[in-house]
């Protein structure tokens, strides 16, 4: 399918179930969702759509890999991929495990979905 016919693929990386199910709800109708609930995992479905991956959502603390870790696994494969991290800490806290230059954006816990998708929809036509 050529890129102008494709819905935009958003990976969503969250430990939360109760969060994953109501992103589902919000975003499935206008996007094409991908979900991991491990950093781990998330390499592996990204890995599995063959890098066609417009945007990764991620939660900054998770089992396993942190969000900054996976970030930077996954820039390694495709530099221009764009990332949006959540947290319930502040950029700050986080800030320091990310290369001086990295390019993301950054919503703090606690959002609503309207904030989440007006993030989503800016970083998608960024």
């Amino acid at each position: 399918m050529s890129e102008a016919k494709r819905r935009r693929r958003v990976l969503i990386v969250e430990d939360e179930p109760a969060l994953r199910l109501s992103y589902e709800r919000a975003f499935r109708p206008r996007y094409d969702l991908v979900f991991a609930s491990t950093g781990a995992e998330a390499l592996e479905m990204f890995a599995g759509h063959q890098g066609e991956v417009d945007l990764v959502v991620s939660d900054v603390v998770m089992p396993e890999m942190d969000g900054p870790t996976l970030c930077g696994h996954l820039r390694r494969q495709r530099p221009e991929l764009k990332v949006i991290f959540i947290s319930g800490y502040a950029e700050d806290s986080f800030r320091q495990h990310l290369a001086e230059n990295e390019d993301f954006m950054f919503l703090q816990k606690p959002f609503d979905l309207k904030q989440l998708a007006a993030a989503v929809k800016a970083a998608l036509e960024a």
